[in-house]
């Protein structure tokens, strides 16, 4: 018995034993499996990951593609500068890491020698610019302003500048060619961002993003970027455990980009340009009897169109701004400068950002929405100096009677009191303020011109405008409501609180004042430009919309054809046949009779030999002064101005818009057509040809018609732009609606 105990631990300990010895098994066979699997399984893949510790990456810059107008001239291009870089790994091979080195490139420089040493710092987190947010073993630019003497002392005195280099580099260059900005359009470029390089890690070749790349950002630049950006070269470095060179592990040259030709016509651009400040600049010369002072005349834009592409020969906006400001990284006072109030933000590209009513450039659209409702083209129609609907009085401008007429007379003198008469009319069979299966063929139509929606140009940032139909009255409704009645609420008497009272009840019902309103471009639809610009060019063609482009093609940098951008038709406006035949007509006769005669046929126009036609507008918003819209087409192109405060519709943009055409088709101050002066009378359907280098060959007679090549028009006087001070909005939801206080102007 007295054994029994003993057993029992002999017996524990044997077991503690096994179990220890189980588990330092199964510690050697885990490990070893692991060791299997790293050395064996796997050992491959992590000896090249081990390898790859040590490969760094030199990246080569691409020389980035060209943009070209319309003939081959260079609108964007490349401009070679001394450029002084350091290369980082040798400056911290030095003894006291560079910072001698630095002090005299300072000096030789005449820079600070803390921005030198801020520049070649590597940015992190807590590193603010400026900083270099590449490759540590990338040279890093310095300046790309040095001078050639700057240049020598570095390069003759190498042995006072280890690691510092000073040689040509090619450097984005707007050049204002023919003296034509284009700024909006163009776009500018800036450095690639930490996400940007993240994403696209695990891509190759142009899709790549590299932290010494530069990318589009606004404009072609930024639509075109994966044309014109090209294949950044890159050389891989061995370095060992201290980061030191040892040795080469292979190259892959720079690609260039490829060259993006456009349908812009940089002479007429800066005719464009010129004129857009001219009628701005004459417009803050007239006194307003409404608000008791000059115009102001702070932001405006003009387009001209190829009718029978879409192509866009010439976009200009105002204010304004110089690209080349984002060369080589734009100060933080330049950014600033350019969003400031006081700018007027210069970088909105007003064309196609900029919203406003169109006033009565809208009746054409009204026009058709009446033809297809059933009212009769051969019909007559009161043109009384007022209407009273729904209490309160709608005007004719200066309270104009002309008793009863036909639409293409309405048109032709802008008779606001036709068209309220027809959507009056037509609410009511709608239903009125309690429609019952609605028609709405007024609203309908107008998205049937394709407003309400983009056009769908090459151009970032397009905005879609605003048809206020019922849709968008509930939905603008649904958000509102609750501000309008808080404002009701707190019983104010003006304007504004008397709307937020009728809001906050009824703000969703399509209202008679609203469909009045509609019918001549006012209340709360708003339009750019580039739409209006794309509608009467298909008035002129026969009837079909074009989707707006600027590309015409893209070519590689020894010229040859890689993608030709052709045409794209969106569909067919519902003004057809008689209907568009009858519009034709009526907004002739606007340029022979009507509210635009005075700036072109009495102005010398030859009507006879070059037609016409056109239609005014003068949308009042509420709280500035009146907008001035001029439309325009003649058998090739469409023309329209509009400019935010500045009068009406011919006294604001009439001049500036005859000159425009003056200038194509080589028209005189007399009205005497001289070919040799036009600038472009018929569009250039052609590709530009080009050397075996891949620069463009520019001829004095590539020009249909075989004219000379002149810089500009001799009468043409261009005027510097100003700047002014009133914000646009380019939210929709934000926009005030432009009301009216019963009446408008043509």
């Amino acid at each position: 018995m007295s054994n029994i105990p003993e057993t029992g631990r002999t017996m524990r300990v044997t077991i503690r034993l096994v179990v220890l010895q189980i588990l330092v098994l199964s510690l050697l066979a885990t490990l070893g499996g692991r060791l299997w699997y790293l050395q064996i399984r796997t050992g491959s893949q992590y000896a090249a990951e081990a390898q790859g510790n040590h490969i760094r990456e030199v990246v080569e810059p691409a020389v980035r593609g060209e943009i070209l107008d319309a003939s081959g001239r260079v609108m964007v291009g490349n401009q070679t500068k001394l450029v002084v870089s350091v290369s980082r790994t040798e400056l911290l091979q030095q003894k006291d890491r560079g910072k001698a080195v630095l002090a005299r490139l300072a000096d030789v420089l005449g820079m600070p020698a803390k921005d030198v040493q801020d520049k070649v710092r590597l940015c992190d987190a807590k590193t603010p610019k400026p900083c270099w947010n590449g490759s540590p073993y990338q040279p890093i630019p310095v300046t790309q302003q040095a001078t050639t003497q700057q240049a020598m002392q570095i390069m003759e005195r190498r042995e006072d500048f280890p690691g510092v280099t000073a040689q040509p580099t090619a450097v984005r260059s707007y050049t204002g060619v023919e003296g034509a900005s284009a700024a909006q359009v163009l776009g500018y470029l800036s450095p690639v961002t930490d996400e940007e390089v993240t994403k696209t890690a695990d891509k190759t070749g142009r899709e790549r993003r590299l932290p010494s790349d530069q990318i589009g950002r606004a404009g072609l630049e930024s639509v075109y970027d994966d044309d014109l950006r090209g294949t950044t070269g890159v050389d891989k470095l061995e370095v060992d455990n201290l980061g030191k060179v040892i040795g080469s592990a292979g190259t892959v040259p720079a690609q260039p980009g490829n060259n993006l030709v456009t349908s812009i016509d940089a002479r007429v651009q800066k005719t464009v340009e010129d004129q857009l400040q001219q009628a701005m600049t004459d417009a803050r010369k007239v006194y307003d009897n409404e608000t008791h002072k000059n115009y102001e005349a702070d932001s405006g834009a003009a387009v001209v169109m190829d009718v029978h592409t879409g192509r866009i020969i010439a976009m200009a906006s105002a204010p304004t701004f110089d690209p080349n400001l984002w060369v080589g990284g734009i100060s933080a006072k330049d950014y600033a400068a350019l969003n400031d109030k006081s700018s007027n933000y210069p970088l909105i590209n007003r064309a196609i950002q900029g919203l406003s009513a169109p006033g009565s450039t809208f009746k054409v659209i009204s026009t058709t929405a009446a033809v297809q409702a059933g009212y009769s083209l051969d019909g007559h129609y009161p043109c009384p100096p007022s209407l009273t609907i729904g209490g309160r009085e709608f005007k004719n401008f200066e309270g104009e009677s002309f008793g009863d007429i036909s639409l293409e007379k309405a048109l032709e003198i802008s008779c606001d009191t036709v068209f309220y008469g027809l959507a009056y009319d037509q609410w009511q069979k709608d239903g009125g303020i309690k429609p019952k299966n609605p028609a709405d063929w007024f609203t309908k139509t107008a998205h049937e011109y394709g407003l309400g929606a983009k056009t769908g140009v090459d151009l970032p940032g397009e905005v879609p405008g605003r048809v206020p139909d019922r849709q968008w009255k509930q939905a603008f409704f649904d958000a509102n409501q609750k501000a309008w009645c808080a404002q009701a609420a707190r019983g104010g008497h003006e304007y504004a609180d008397e709307i937020a009272r009728e809001n906050c009840v009824d703000g969703n019902v399509m209202r008679a004042g609203d469909a009045v309103n509609f019918a001549i471009g006012q209340g709360d639809t708003l339009v750019t430009p580039l739409q209006m610009a794309r509608i009467y060019s298909a008035l002129s063609n026969g009837g079909t919309l074009y989707r707006p482009s600027i590309g015409k093609a893209i070519m590689s940098p020894d010229g040859k054809l890689v993608r030709d951008i052709a045409p794209h038709v969106d569909g067919k406006i519902p003004a057809q046949g008689k209907l568009l035949d009858y519009i034709d007509q009526a907004t002739a006769g606007v340029v022979t009779s009507g509210t635009a005669a005075w700036k072109f046929v009495g102005a010398g126009w030859p009507q006879g030999k070059i037609e016409l036609h056109a239609k005014t507008g003068t949308a009042e918003v509420a709280g500035k002064q009146t907008t001035s819209w001029l439309t325009t087409y003649s058998a090739d192109y469409a023309v329209v101005m509009t400019i935010s405060q500045g009068g009406t519709g011919s006294g604001g943009s009439g001049d500036s818009v005859r000159r425009i055409y003056q200038a194509l088709y080589g028209v005189d101050d007399k009205g005497a057509i001289d070919g040799g002066k036009a600038l472009l009378p018929k569009p250039q359907a052609e590709l530009p040809k080009f050397n075996p280098d891949g620069t463009a060959i520019i001829k004095q007679a590539d020009y249909p018609g075989g004219q000379a090549y002149p810089s500009g028009a001799e009468f043409l006087d261009p005027t510097p732009a100003t700047g002014s001070s009133t914000p646009t909005s380019l939210d929709l939801a934000a926009v005030e609606p432009a009301r009216v206080t019963g009446r408008s102007r043509a």
